[in-house]
């Protein structure tokens, strides 16, 4: 029996092995599927835009960007650049791109405060702010941002009275059905000083900062960086303003007609987007802060409460800075879709990106695809980089292991 099996095993090692067939190999096959699907996807979107280019060619509509320099003939209410009719299309392009990147930049400041005001405030032990924390978050995100946008809009800022009847502060704040005017600083010659003494004042609170972070993880003591940096933000420039001869003048709204002339001036469509977006964003953020915190081990804030810290130091030392690491992923999807929400806009008649591009602008040239893709690519160009910048701060603050 041993002889036969012995002979077996011979046989076998005897037998040359045969060669592995290559479409069985899975590194293969995966390269193959990809590229196959890579091709595919290349010729579907190449199929769909031959097929509109032939259609519009049979229409008689011309295509390219060379729409883009020709004399746009509309008004914009809002414009943050130099703009007029007699600019070209691609000079509202960039004007639709601004005012989109302010009301995004604004709500998600202000969606930011706000949410992480209302997350603690949801943990806190006064029973009362903790349940308007709670009724606040349960109201605003369940109710479509859409109609919030036109709660703001027609119930609120519509109601106010007319210019001639305008609600005010003195002589440099108005407010009113056409906006909010108030006054406006005028830089004169000689104010450069002001604003050299303003970054210096940046830079030198930046670098302070970062020598008292090293200094607590050094010898525990703290630094007051807060109050320090203000005071360096606020009172080196307003030293450069005196020393310089008060080159800042004040230039007041003053009603002429029908409207204010003269000082800033915030539109309501401005103020309705960017309060509706702030409110209806900070609900989620509020749950995302909420649930970060609850995340952080109690013994932590035990720990903190063992040596002494009171409780507003334990929330901002040691419990909100272990929460970032799970807030963050989350606080970047908010950002994300308050940028693309913004869109909404156009419900109301703010002139952002979609407003006044891809709304007006196709309308009179009818350029559908170039309009669109430049449209789309703004929007996928800024959620990148918000992303890109979470992931930045994400990995500063991530736990590193030793």
């Amino acid at each position: 029996m041993a002889s036969k099996e012995n002979a077996l095993n011979s046989e076998a090692n005897a037998r040359p092995e045969k060669k592995q067939n290559i479409f069985y190999n899975p590194t293969f096959r995966s390269v193959v599927f990809q590229f196959v699907a890579i091709v595919a996807l290349v010729f579907f979107v190449f199929t769909i835009v031959d097929n509109a280019l032939t259609n519009l060619d049979a229409r008689g509509i011309a295509t390219g960007f060379g729409f883009l320099s020709q004399e746009a003939g509309f008004g914009i209410g809002l414009t943050l650049i130099e703009y007029d009719e007699t600019y070209s299309y691609g000079r509202t392009f960039f004007v639709g791109l601004l005012n989109t990147a302010l009301v995004s930049v604004l709500g998600i400041l202000l969606a930011t405060v706000l949410g992480f005001l209302i997350g603690i405030a949801r943990l806190s032990n006064n029973w009362l702010l903790s349940r308007f924390a709670a009724v606040y978050i349960e109201t605003f995100r369940n109710i479509p941002l859409l109609l919030q946008i036109f709660f703001w809009y027609f119930a609120v800022l519509q109601a106010l009275p007319s210019p001639k009847e305008s609600l005010s502060i003195g002589e440099s704040l108005f407010l009113n059905v056409r906006g909010l005017y108030f006054t406006r600083p005028v830089f004169e010659e000689g104010s450069t000083i002001i604003f050299v003494a303003l970054i210096a004042a940046l830079v030198f609170s930046f670098i302070f900062s970062r020598w008292a972070k090293r200094k607590q993880e050094t010898t525990g003591a703290q630094t007051p960086v807060l109050s320090i940096s203000l005071a360096a933000i606020v009172g080196l420039p307003l030293i450069a303003f005196f020393v310089s001869g008060m080159p800042v003048s004040l230039e007041y709204p003053v009603l002429k007609g029908f409207n204010f002339r003269g000082g800033f001036s915030i539109i309501p469509e401005l103020a309705a987007l960017m309060l509706a977006l702030a409110i209806y964003t900070a609900s989620f953020i509020a749950e995302i802060v909420r649930s970060g915190i609850n995340a952080v081990s109690h013994g932590q804030t035990e720990a903190a409460m063992a040596l002494g810290l009171p409780r507003n130091r334990t929330l901002s030392l040691v419990v909100i800075p272990q929460a970032m690491r799970i807030i963050i992923p989350p606080l970047t999807s908010q950002y994300l879709n308050l940028t693309k929400n913004s869109s909404l806009a156009m419900a109301i008649g703010y002139p952002d990106l979609v407003s006044v591009f891809a709304g007006t602008t196709l309308n009179q040239t009818g350029q559908a695809i170039e309009i669109i893709a430049m449209t789309m690519g703004v929007y996928l160009t800024l959620s990148l980089l918000t992303s890109m910048l979470m992931n930045i701060y994400n990995a500063k603050v991530a736990l590193v292991e030793r």
